[in-house]
């Protein structure tokens, strides 16, 4: 059985290689989508036919061409994908953004710890919630 995949939208290359190595690190093997801005991020999920759709999205806020706000509002907006669990994981600690992704429909927010030990404990957190034990709908 194959796993289903996870979508990560990150720009930082630097965040990007230590999200991918947190996950590995953590055991998770599910699939790992990488779009580098908030248009390729759409375009992957809403312009293409897909036969399934990623388990989770971790949605990075600072994002070129389209940031993740604008990325959250078009995914929740749209009958394919606004039941995807999306995790808000930014370097933002600030209300607004806060504010603004869960009315925009985020299930979660959460801070990326720049730690890198500490990083791994929040991946392992949110792999084991989103990934096993979350109980999701499925998305056609």
């Amino acid at each position: 059985m194959e796993l289903e995949s996870i979508m990560l939208v990150e720009d930082n290359a630097d965040d990007e290689a230590l999200a991918l190595r947190a996950f590995q690190k953590q055991e998770i093997r599910n699939k790992v989508i990488v779009a580098r801005d908030g248009e390729e991020a759409l375009d992957f999920l809403l312009n293409k036919s897909l036969s399934e759709y990623p388990r989770v999205i971790f949605l990075d806020l600072n994002l070129p061409k389209k940031n993740g706000l604008e990325v959250l509002e078009k995914l929740r907006s749209n009958k394919k994908t606004s039941l995807i669990p999306v995790v808000v994981l930014t370097s933002s600690n600030e209300d607004i953004d806060k504010k603004k992704s869960y009315q925009l429909g985020a299930n979660s927010y959460v801070q990326k710890p720049v730690d890198f030990n500490e990083f791994l404990k929040v991946v392992q957190n949110l792999g084991s919630y989103w990934l096993k034990f979350n109980k999701h709908a499925l998305v056609q």
